[in-house]
């Protein structure tokens, strides 16, 4: 059984998006009982390109791959400039557990002008997020994630040379 879980959930704008994960953060210090692994926002900017922005903790290790992962929550068209090289048809043969028609589906929704918020939770914390994310105005989904992926990934994010939770690519 998968111990995390990506919480995604889609806004209608990236300023909703970025307003709902400062929420989710000021939510997380102030619980007890929640604590996010991490959290990013996912969206395509005006010409395109899929940005991948991480909010709150800014350590490395446990989490330090939101990017990666968000980016691999989308269509390998998309992800292909956040994550790199051999890095990215490994992971994405791999997965993390997001289906293809998860990942065509959330494609097709940030094209569409829509932003997501995406956090990753121990399990028994995400129908506690996914509700605090419909309640700031998303639609929330929840994806179990492969645990082996999810240190793959964060192996690779703090091998990478340069901050990999914050990057842009164009669209192919």
């Amino acid at each position: 059984m998968a111990t995390k879980q990506l919480v995604l959930a889609i806004f209608p704008s990236e300023a909703e998006a970025d307003a709902a994960a400062e929420e989710m953060k000021r939510w997380d210090d102030e619980s007890d009982e929640i604590k996010l692994k991490s959290t990013g926002i996912l969206v395509l900017d005006e010409q395109g390109n899929l940005k991948t922005d991480k909010v709150g903790r800014r350590s490395t290790g446990k989490g330090a791959g939101i990017g990666l992962i968000l980016a691999m929550a989308t269509p390998i068209s998309l992800a292909a400039g956040v994550i790199g090289g051999a890095a990215l048809g490994a992971l994405h043969r791999k997965g993390l557990g997001v289906t293809q028609d998860d990942r065509d589906r959330l494609g097709q929704e940030l094209k569409g002008g829509k932003a997501a918020v995406g956090t990753v939770v121990d399990s028994s914390e995400a129908d506690a997020v996914s509700a605090k994310l419909d309640e700031l105005g998303g639609a929330s989904e929840a994806h179990e994630l492969d645990d082996a992926a999810v240190a793959q990934v964060d192996a690779a994010a703090e091998a990478a040379p340069q901050d990999a939770s914050t990057r842009e690519a164009p669209v192919a």
